[in-house]
């Protein structure tokens, strides 16, 4: 029991692994820059580190080590079934960084790696090298912050800014999904063709399964700030989670965001959309999952498996998705509310 007293914990960082081919890389040397006491540790492949077996990633977490490597190909990937493509034909995604920063309890991560630890790929003009050679074939809408929060690290590694230098073209669509609220982010150029996209979960949830994320005031807050500057602001109710008072949770959450728009003279119509859709994963991720949270009611859940996916029965999903489409479509036009 001693090892689970948080004094026992390294801080988070205070060990980097770096891959020797990338130890004189600018982005590496700028990193390490910011870490001056950290224990320094070359290794010779990132995953000698991050895919051991018999990692425990959610104590991981608790200390998370820094792992810097050098992505090789692909480097893109076609969007999964349970993600929303909001319509979008050549729907991709791409991971610069592996693991986040947050420690949400539910989190698909946990089922996907076997580490807790997070990975940042440095060699980012790979990434756009391909992508140049992409884009002259066809169009492309872009989800770059799937398997990491990009923005609630953005002082680190900077990978936000550097997209919306890049997405200055007129066949690429670039999402920016986070739960962060830092109005640094506003500081960029404002984007036509860049989404800031905000996952928004009620209060109580947020202290219950979210740990270490902004709370949804802040979130708000963030989001208005933004629209209000004229970037392209996408609200996600997604996942939605079950409690058993999860009607008025999510009735104060829209309340809260009413009263928030209401302050600022803004409107949700102002919003480039939202997107609704309940708690789902793969079945092979929700294995993992529950042994590694076996305390989490979220994750404990006697869920359905449809199809290779884990989500809740048909009518408790109905009814939570209803509700929520209905209230929006009270606030804004129903064709900006996407519905998984």
């Amino acid at each position: 029991m001693k090892n689970l007293r948080e004094d026992c914990y390294n801080p988070v960082f205070s060990h980097i692994y770096i891959e020797k081919q990338i130890k004189n890389h600018p982005r590496t040397e700028r990193i390490l820059e910011r870490f001056p006491n950290a224990e320094i540790i070359e290794i010779d492949n990132y995953k000698d580190i991050f895919s051991r077996r018999g990692q425990d990633c959610v104590r991981q977490h608790r200390y998370q080590a820094l792992i810097l490597a050098k992505k090789e190909p692909p480097f893109f990937y076609e969007g999964a079934p349970v993600c929303q493509d909001f319509g979008n034909t050549n729907f991709y995604y791409c991971s610069m960084i592996r693991n986040c920063i947050y420690d949400c309890d539910y989190c698909y991560l946990k089922g996907m790696y076997p580490s807790g630890h997070m990975v940042i790929f440095v060699n980012t003009e790979d990434y756009f090298s391909r992508l140049d050679e992409i884009l002259k074939e066809k169009s492309m809408y872009l989800c770059v912050s799937y398997d990491a929060d990009l923005l609630a690290v953005e002082s680190l590694a900077g990978y936000g800014k550097e997209w919306v230098n890049y997405a200055r073209r007129d066949n690429l669509a670039v999402e920016i999904r986070t739960k962060s609220a830092n109005p640094a982010m506003w500081e960029n150029v404002c984007l036509p063709n860049v989404i800031y996209a905000f996952t928004l979960s009620p209060q109580r949830l947020i202290e219950q399964n979210e740990k270490g994320t902004p709370s949804v005031a802040a979130r708000i807050s963030c989001a208005l700030s933004g629209l209000e500057k004229g970037f392209p602001v996408r609200l996600c109710f997604d996942p939605m989670l079950y409690m058993p008072q999860w009607r008025e949770a999510y009735g104060e959450l829209l309340a809260e965001l009413d009263e928030a728009f209401g302050q600022r003279n803004l409107s949700m119509q102002m919003l480039k959309d939202v997107s609704v859709g309940c708690f789902r994963i793969s079945q092979e991720y929700m294995k993992r999952l529950k042994r590694m949270e076996p305390l989490s009611p979220t994750v404990q859940f006697p869920y359905v498996n449809e199809g290779g996916v884990y989500r809740y029965p048909k009518q408790l999903e109905a009814e939570m998705e209803e509700y929520m489409i209905a209230e929006l479509s009270k606030r804004m036009d129903k064709e900006k509310i996407y519905h998984e």
